[in-house]
């Protein structure tokens, strides 16, 4: 009689404002500012950025693309307040205006001539910046001939050294070549043909990725083995910096206060030794996700759509500047989880079946806010955003559908029953929503599986909406062993064959660095375990 008076109304409302406080403190942790360190940072203005105009849907890899010089004016004057030097890559897409406007707003430029495999197109860079440079003397500070052009292997060494000796002669400003620092020491002649040695310096894209409390010592060691590799020549560190959303890569994690920091640091090193330096750079650029999927996208000190800096100098920087409206959409999603549980009419009135819905409504409740985030990070075309549509979905059904049937003392349908309508009459609505939850949720996690497991390097891992998808299926297969399920069939047999193997290649092959990575292995066992319990009850009962 007791455990059925508190079962009634008392237990779940005590319940609830746990799970709200609990909540409340999770976004607080996920939200609170992380300071800046102690006396580093731009004390005054950044060296130089480099500097590309695209912004939304514009892109360097359509033809037609060209930016009106009104939207280069915008930016530059957004600019002026951080730096006096702008670094670019190219003179196509209307990029040619650059030293033009950037004259009028006194700004100094590095100014890019892009090579590539294509001899025509290389012909019309270097005549244009040969004609640029006499027409903006003193705008153009020096040239930087060709970009990464031997790391992405369109050109070998003596034609880059060709390149450089033309302009050079042609055009007398001071000239250099940019690629990763790797590169230059696997092609030290080049240094004869240049004025200085430009470098990259990309902590997250080493080879052994570098986590973020280790990049500005990072990049500073790469630099003094530069300058060794190459005595007399001057140094700059033509491109470096952080990404501020994205995958993890091992133990290296972007986020905002990451690339806050690292920028605080490598800035404040800098400045201490008399370096050069370049960050990368001044706008979000959302046509780089085509090529390096999120992350690319998102090295910008302004965000893209607002034009706005995406952190103050000095002061400390949110990963969740919305924190608090994510928590109170998680309050209110974990209310309306209980809610639903006690309008059901319940054969199962235990205190185990409400500390199951308590740990669904955490679950959803803590998950729900970061997973419609992530989605405004991580969606790409329309492709990206149906599938971050249906994660979410999910996230949101199967919490909801789970605690009703968990309450309610129904079962988990299997896949036979949802996509063969089998059993219809004999279902709830509330099951038949979460065999559906269960369906799509193993449906988007093979998809998810496969491409870490295939094609890996540019994938996000969407721990979010799949933990809010997952858990509450997982408490509800569980729970509904041996009352009856069928069988599991053949679907579910293959489903957990494929998410246990590529959870084991996704593991090992992310490394125990990459929390992201393990977070998301543990949930596709634990989808996978789910989808064998019913054999093991059959088992059990026979």
């Amino acid at each position: 009689m007791h455990e059925r008076s508190l079962t009634g109304t008392l237990l779940p409302v005590i319940l609830l404002v746990a799970v709200a406080g609990l909540i409340a403190l999770f976004w607080w942790w996920l939200g609170r500012a992380v300071p800046m360190p102690v006396g580093a940072g731009a004390a005054g203005k950044i060296q130089c950025v480099s500097y590309a105009p695209f912004r939304g849907s514009q892109s360097p890899l359509e033809a037609g693309t060209h930016i009106p010089a009104a939207q280069i004016e915008d930016d530059l004057t957004r600019l002026k307040s951080l730096t006096d030097c702008i670094r670019t890559y190219s003179i196509e897409h209307g990029l040619d205006q650059v030293p033009e406007i950037a004259r009028r707003h006194g700004f100094k430029v590095i100014q890019g001539l892009w090579l590539s495999s294509h001899p025509d197109k290389n012909r019309e860079q270097v005549e244009t910046i040969v004609r640029l440079t006499k027409q903006f003397p003193d705008v153009i500070q020096a040239v930087v001939v060709g970009n990464e052009v031997l790391l992405r292997g369109e050109l070998s060494a003596e034609q880059v050294g060709n390149y450089l000796r033309e302009v050079k002669s042609r055009t007398g400003v001071p000239i250099t070549y940019a690629d990763v620092w790797e590169f230059w020491l696997r092609n030290r002649d080049l240094a004869s043909a240049v004025d200085f040695v430009t470098i990259h310096i990309l902590p997250y894209w080493e080879d052994f990725p570098i986590e973020a409390s280790k990049a500005a010592a990072h990049i500073e060691s790469i630099r003094e083995r530069m300058a060794a590799a190459f005595p007399g020549k001057d140094i700059l560190i033509g491109e470096t910096g952080w990404p501020s959303a994205g995958r993890m890569r091992e133990g290296a994690l972007p986020s905002l206060s990451n690339q806050a920091r690292i920028l605080h640091e490598v800035l404040a090193i800098a400045k201490r030794k008399g370096y050069r330096v370049n960050v990368i750079e001044a706008f979000d650029q959302p046509w780089k996700r085509r090529l390096e999927g999120t992350v690319g996208g998102y090295w910008g000190l302004f965000d893209d759509a607002t034009r706005q800096p995406k952190f103050d100098w000095g002061s400390p920087v949110s990963d969740h500047p919305f924190w608090r409206q994510q928590a109170a959409a998680g309050v209110v999603f974990a209310v309306l989880i209980f809610a639903a549980a006690l309008w059901t009419p319940r054969r199962e009135t235990s205190n185990a079946a409400w500390g199951a819905v308590a740990v669904i409504a955490l679950v959803g409740g803590s998950m729900i806010g970061w997973a419609i985030e992530l989605a405004f990070y991580e969606s790409l075309g329309a492709g990206g955003w149906i599938r971050s549509g249906a994660l979410i979905f999910a996230a949101l059904l199967a919490p909801m559908a789970s605690a009703i049937v968990l309450i309610g003392g129904g079962q988990l349908p299997a896949f036979a029953d949802i996509l063969g309508g089998r059993g219809e009459a004999r279902r709830s609505w509330a099951e038949w929503g979460a065999g559906l939850a269960a369906v799509i949720t193993t449906v988007l996690a093979i998809q998810v599986a496969l491409g870490l497991v295939f094609d890996p390097r540019y994938k996000d891992f969407p721990f979010a909406p799949l933990t809010a998808a997952v858990v509450p299926l997982a408490l509800l297969a569980f729970d509904s062993r041996g009352k009856g399920a069928a069988l599991m069939q053949l679907a579910e047999r293959v489903a957990a064959v494929t998410l246990i193997l590529a959870a084991v290649y996704i593991l090992f092959n992310e490394s125990l660095a990459n929390w992201q990575s393990v977070w998301l292995c543990a949930l596709l066992t634990l989808l996978a375990l789910s989808l064998v319990r019913f054999r093991w009850s059959r088992a059990a009962q026979s």
